[in-house]
């Protein structure tokens, strides 16, 4: 009977996989939530835009210091402290537009919250996570941000509707006591005892291909690993993290221009009504979740059936992903339609989200045992990414509207969607030439 329990690794994948559910849940929550009070309240776009911002500039922030704190301490605990400090917050946090700086101190603090989250996930998948489940583990960990964002869309506006603005911090913060609760309960250390093969950057590491310098330091000192310094500097000079870092600016940079400025390319570009679309403009974020989980299940059995090399298995979903994400991305604003451009933009992030079996998976192959850091490191990248982006894109549109007196023609939006589109091409270059899926730090 002890061989038909449900393994613990699982238990903790699955936990991971709702708790990026659950944090993007609350990020659509609050701008759906504060968009609603502020038109209430009379509050200009700008304003508007700078306190929507406010998030990833905390976010941004703590990313590293995440990564640290998650190798220090563990990732188990300080994913608990992120959930219930965020969840605090949201719980306490009066909206009242009118009060400015309070909302400002609220958001950064949120943000820096939730900029442990992602380091803390990987160290935890890097101990509990053997290497040929490692692909769909973190696939599926990360899908999680577009079921939750999709639900979130689909639910909160009629709770808003029905309950006011203020009802949405209360479901955000009940659903993160939750969560921490389940995760204080079932969430453990991986034992160590019970695997004697496995080294201290996680069981199962003995399976992953590691550089020939590193293989005796392991076999011989394998358990010195928690007294080793952090190897900051080697870890920024090194190529295949910085493939690792520009890929994840691009995934991020194209993702955060579309989630922000999609309903306006059909609003003001199609002259369409998001409302009489129904729920067809969560197809793009629902495509992500599915197209997230298929790069997991393939990398995985590209992997376990040797018919690649962990090396070619990320460069190969890498490349598709992007590559097929950048002819969308720069086809899109050709579809007239609102059947066509949800077509094209489902294409376009689906194909990203099966990228990721590639980079994002990358961080555990090349530093299992610093994988907190080298993803506190690009998720840095990643947020400034989406800061730059999100801006960028309005300045643009803001000149072409100027050059063309509206936004209805797709002249208006070819830039838009051309610069993700080139970014794509260009980190699949980067990634095809620096990336590795072996072991390079000890």
């Amino acid at each position: 009977m002890g061989r038909l329990k449900f393994p613990k690794r699982y238990l903790i994948v699955i936990l991971t996989f709702i708790s990026t559910c659950v944090c993007y849940v609350e990020r659509v929550g609050f701008s759906i939530a504060y968009t609603v009070a502020a038109d209430a309240a009379g509050v200009n776009q700008s304003s508007k835009g700078t306190i929507l911002s406010t998030f990833y500039y905390g976010y941004a922030c703590s990313q590293v210091p995440g990564g640290w704190a998650a190798q220090k301490l563990g990732g188990r605990r300080v994913l608990l402290l992120s959930f219930v400090l965020w969840s605090l917050t949201c719980a306490l946090f009066p909206l009242d537009p009118n009060h400015v700086r309070l909302i400002v101190m609220a958001r950064l603090l949120v943000g820096v919250a939730q900029g442990f989250i992602f380091p803390s996930i990987h160290t935890v998948l890097a101990q509990w996570v053997p290497p040929h489940e490692r692909s769909r583990s973190v696939s599926l960990t990360t899908s999680g941000m577009y079921l939750g964002a999709a639900a979130g869309m689909l639910v909160l506006p009629s709770l808003v509707k029905y309950r006011g603005p203020q009802s949405v911090f209360f479901a955000e913060a009940t659903l993160g006591a939750m969560w921490s609760l389940l995760w204080l309960k079932y969430a453990s250390d991986p034992p160590r005892a019970e695997y004697p093969k496995a080294t201290a950057s996680g069981f199962g590491e003995s399976l992953l291909p590691m550089r020939g310098s590193q293989k005796v330091k392991v076999e011989n000192g394998g358990n010195s690993v928690k007294t080793s310094k952090i190897p900051w500097k080697r870890i920024f000079i090194s190529l295949p993290v910085w493939a690792i870092v520009v890929n994840n600016f691009t995934f991020h940079y194209a993702l955060y221009v579309l989630m922000n400025w999609l309903p306006t390319y059909f609003e003001l570009g199609l002259n369409l009504s998001l409302q009489e679309m129904g729920s067809s403009k969560m197809l793009p974020y629902l495509n992500m979740f599915i197209f997230s989980n298929i790069g997991g299940v393939v990398a995985d059995h590209l992997i376990t059936k040797r018919i690649m090399s962990v090396t070619k298995t990320r460069k190969f979903l890498n490349t598709i992903g992007f590559i097929v994400a950048s002819l969308a991305l720069m086809a899109l604003p050709t579809f007239r339609t609102s059947g066509g451009a949800v077509f094209c933009s489902s294409l376009a992030l689906g194909f990203l989200a099966l990228g990721r079996a590639g980079f994002a998976v990358n961080h555990m192959d090349v530093a299992p045992r610093y994988a907190g850091i080298v993803m506190g490191v690009s998720n840095t990248a990643g947020t400034l990414a989406g800061i730059v982006g999100v801006d960028l894109t309005g300045k643009l549109l803001e000149a072409a509207q100027i050059a063309n007196s509206d936004l209805s023609g797709p002249e208006s939006w070819r830039l838009v969607f051309f610069i993700p589109g080139l970014l794509c091409i260009f980190s699949s270059f980067v990634f095809l030439l620096f990336s590795t899926g072996e072991r390079i730090f000890d």
